[in-house]
């Protein structure tokens, strides 16, 4: 592999408002409705009058160990060897099996009324190989979002604490580099 490709999301700067999905659905053509590539969570934590609220812009995060991968037996879902993207083929996908939807500690993998798996974020593909960042990336008003080889991401920005509204990744290794917000005190 030539080096794996991931995000980088700094909590401390996202606000929640949910660009980087809308320019991405809108960038891929991604119908209204189920089946966002990406999408926002968000998690609220404490009692009144010390209430806060976090966010991730969640994707397919490319994990160096995918746990999707492994549990495709169609190989619907493999991860390229040049840079690390998982990709999806829809057209290998058998109805209703959702192994991947099982493993996956992010919930990141959607379906159609079919059962058939929808596709998912496949890291701007046609524009990573123009060089250019992915939509997301270019969207996001307050810079909360990047993307490059992790080694780099994690060179540029460090390595933060875990963002609180994203579930523990339990040793799939998210290609993600994060700037946590630190938990509430109180």
């Amino acid at each position: 592999m030539n080096g794996q490709v991931g995000f980088h999301f700094d909590e401390t700067r996202c606000v929640g408002c949910a660009t980087c999905a809308v320019a991405c659905s809108d960038g891929n053509d991604v119908p209204p409705g189920p089946g966002a590539w990406r999408r926002l969570v968000t998690q609220e934590q404490g009692q009144f009058p010390q209430v806060t609220v976090a966010f991730f812009p969640l994707s397919c995060l490319h994990c160096e160990d995918a746990p999707c991968v492994r549990a495709c037996l169609p190989r619907a879902i493999q991860k390229r060897p040049r840079d690390g993207i998982v990709t999806l083929d829809p057209q290998k996908c058998r109805p209703h099996c959702r192994r991947c939807a099982a493993v996956c500690p992010f919930g990141v993998p959607q379906f159609d009324q079919q059962g058939l798996a929808l596709p998912m974020c496949d890291f701007c593909s046609q524009r990573q190989a123009a060089g250019q960042k992915p939509l997301c990336i270019l969207a996001c008003p307050q810079r909360a979002l990047d993307a490059g080889p992790v080694e780099t991401l994690k060179e540029k920005y460090g390595s933060g604490a875990w963002p609180r509204a994203l579930t523990d990744p339990r040793g799939c290794r998210p290609a993600l580099v994060t700037k946590g917000k630190p938990a509430h005190q109180g």
